[in-house]
């Protein structure tokens, strides 16, 4: 059974590693432990790991800037794909968002990351090149 959980600075380690090993994704100096844990307790309950057998298995981080909210780093490892496990995590970060009022959110995908870009599009979100 897949379990999805609010992440913890505790996690970093085994994120970044997830991170590390995701095709289309890019780590920045904004990923640091030091600002990805000021993130979290700026953003409080609001970004996700999923675990089976107590082995990371997917992960997102959202946050918010009052008005919009924003979703990065949604991973999902490649054999668990297609399971609803995205979908979950994205869920439980717009229904916390909802709770706090934000119904608009944004979502950062590398422009060369084909596969995200057509994961989002698939789950009927639409890709705006003009922001």
């Amino acid at each position: 059974m897949v379990e999805i959980r609010e992440m913890t600075i505790g996690d970093y380690d085994d994120v970044i590693e997830l991170m590390k090993n995701t095709n289309g994704i890019a780590i920045r100096d904004a990923d640091s432990k030091e600002l990805t844990e000021r993130y979290l307790i700026r953003n409080p309950g609001l970004s996700f790991i999923a675990e089976k057998d107590s082995k990371l298995i997917g992960c997102v981080m959202c946050g918010y800037d009052g008005r919009r909210g924003y979703l990065q780093h949604l991973i999902v490892i490649p054999e668990y794909r297609k399971k609803g496990i995205g979908k979950s995590l994205v869920g439980r970060c717009l229904a916390k968002l909802h709770s706090l009022g934000i119904y608009k959110t944004h979502i950062d995908v590398l422009i060369t990351n084909t596969e995200a870009i057509c994961y989002w599009e698939r789950a009927g979100w639409k890709l705006r090149d003009d922001i």
